[in-house]
């Protein structure tokens, strides 16, 4: 075997293992983009809408500031 056959055996090794790295890298990419698509449209129907939560905690803050203010005219502090 001659250099120059080496050589080229050598560089068709190296790419070739070049070449599945990115092909795998590309595979896991679009896997990825089709998960965060699956996400966005499942999330709605997951998880509670922000204005749900906020009318929640408006009325536990209505309820402890209740407490609060029971508590500040209470006779025996």
């Amino acid at each position: 075997m001659d250099v120059q056959t080496l050589i080229n055996l050598g560089a068709g090794a190296v790419l070739a293992t070049v070449g599945w790295l990115c092909r795998t890298l590309w595979d896991a990419v679009e896997r990825l983009k089709t998960d965060i698509q699956r996400i966005e449209v499942c999330l709605p129907s997951h998880y509670s809408r922000k204005d749900d939560i906020q009318c929640r905690f408006d009325k536990i803050d209505l309820t402890l500031e209740k407490i609060f203010i029971k508590l500040d005219t209470k006779a025996d502090k």
